[in-house]
Formats: structure tokens, sequence, C-alpha cells
């Protein structure tokens, strides 16, 4: 089994307003991820510094799939994590459409249960933009088949609508309300699964340890290859 962890981190901006890194490492660190997609993993100004130093990264029990040289942790905030004996590599840092700078970076990761394609992505704030964006990470996807997972900051505030162009190839996780880590009501946070793989359960972790580090809660799934079911 394979579990992936979705979360905004905010750049490690708690609740109140204190920056903690570490206090978001021990949210992953118990979580138990194999995968980890982070979205606002960057500071935004200047060259975009990591939000989380290696020494915190460490403090995870994972390693970050790194993007290239420099200071940040990913790309247009997105950075993936994985467990240090699991080979993985950047395929592709992608650029998307919209009235926003926004990004998804697609990682290949070759896990015990077969190959993922994980596309670890914050979609935009408003829905036209997150259309194009949608039919962009289709179109850069489509060549890693059936193994494609997306996870990550949808920021689609409706459970009914708004996901079509995904959802007549991808399977939609849903775990729960994210949003606002407070008060939870918006199921901001969610994944899409190719049809190599099925969800064995899915939430969303609320505890000591997430219901301050962040304005958002993580998001979980438990994935096994869709042929042992």
């Amino acid at each position: 089994m394979v579990r992936l962890v979705s979360y905004n981190i905010r750049k490690a901006v708690g609740l109140d307003w204190r920056r903690d890194p570490f206090r978001i490492a021990h949210a992953l660190a118990e979580s138990g991820a194999d995968i980890v997609a982070l979205q606002e993993a960057d500071k935004r100004l200047g060259p975009r510094p990591a939000a989380l130093p290696r020494e915190a990264v460490d403090a995870t029990g994972l390693a970050p799939v790194l993007t290239g040289d420099g200071p940040s942790l990913g790309w247009h905030g997105n950075a993936v994590l994985v467990r240090p004996d699991w080979p993985a590599r950047v395929i592709d840092r992608l650029p998307l459409p919209g009235v926003e700078p926004r990004g998804a970076l697609i990682v290949w990761v070759d896990t015990p249960e077969g190959p993922l394609t994980l596309c670890a992505t914050h979609m935009g704030l408003l829905r036209p933009s997150r259309l194009l964006q949608m039919a962009a990470i289709s179109a850069a996807m489509e060549a890693h088949g059936p193994g494609t997972v997306i996870a990550g900051d949808m920021n689609e505030w409706s459970r009914r609508i708004g996901f079509e162009t995904w959802t007549e190839h991808l399977t939609m996780l849903d775990p729960g309300p994210s949003f606002h880590a407070s008060r939870p009501v918006a199921h901001l946070d969610r994944f899409l699964i190719g049809p190599a793989w099925q969800a064995k359960g899915c939430g969303v972790l609320r505890n000591a340890a997430t219901a301050r580090a962040s304005d958002h809660l993580p998001v979980w799934a438990d994935l096994i290859p869709a042929q042992t079911s």
C-alpha cells in the first residue's frame, strides 16, 4: 500500500501567525506518508527560498525530489517528498495558464506497488483559470498512462461540479473538509487517480499536530494496484 499525503503548508505559517517549519515536519512525520505533495512550500519573494529548511525536511523522514539548483524546495510552491529508499525523479515543471502565476510539478516514483506518476499542483482561485489548468495538466500527463495520480489544493468549493475535464478518465477522491483548519468546511484538497490504482481509504488528518500548523489540514489516500481488488 502507498500512503499519499497532500498538504498546503502556507509557507509554514500557522494559525498563530508563527512560522514554524518543525511543526509541519512533525505533522508529516506522524502522517505515515510514503509520498507527500506540498503546496506553498516556498516563500514568494526574492529567490523563493524554501519554507522548510533542510533540517525540517530531514525531520519528516522523507527526502525531497529536487527540481534543480537554487534555494526553492519545489516549483511554483509545489514540492514532493518521498521515502528515501524509493527512486524518484522530476519529469516536468509545468507552467499553468490563468490569471495568477501557477504551476504543476510532475514526478515519477518507483513504488514497491508499481510506478506512480504524480502531478502535484495548486490550482487557481478562478474556475475559468482552473479549467485551462486542468486541460494543460491532462495534455502533459497523457503520455504517462494509467499510473497517473494528481494531488493538491484544487481551490474548488463545489462538491458537484468543476472537475469534469478530469473525471471522465480519472477517479476523484474527496477526503473531506480540509479548510479552514480552525473550522473545516471546504473540500479544497483532493486526489484524482488513474485506472492503475484504487483507493483503500482516504481522509483528513486533524490532530494536535495539524490543528494550528497551517490554515489547511493535510489529506491522505492509501493506494493499491487496481488488479489486486
